[in-house]
């Protein structure tokens, strides 16, 4: 299977989105906008098998970049969950759409 970036260059945005809102344990966990207990313990339960099987085949530098891309990763999540959250908080206190 051939590599695709991730990266697009036209859009200047990750192609990881657009592999993310093809997945289907996202989509449908997002349908009724609300994440079940059921629903997020399914993505980590995916999540720790897809770590589980490529962590073996990691050289030890490999290793050492992709836990940096990880941790970036995990930041860049819970802070821009943070700021949209407090994004509409605001715009919820003073009633602007």
């Amino acid at each position: 299977m051939a590599r695709a970036s991730w990266f697009d260059d036209k859009a200047e945005h990750p192609a990881i989105q657009e592999r993310l809102l093809k997945l289907a344990s996202f989509t449908s966990a997002l349908e009724d906008g609300v994440v079940s207990k059921q629903e997020l313990d399914g993505q980590e339960r995916r999540l720790m098998a897809a770590m589980k099987k490529v962590e073996g085949e990691l050289s030890d530098d490999l290793h050492s970049n992709v836990t940096t891309v990880l941790i970036e990763m995990t930041a860049y999540s819970v802070m821009r969950l943070l700021h949209e959250l407090q994004v509409e908080r605001t715009r919820m206190a003073f009633g602007k759409p």
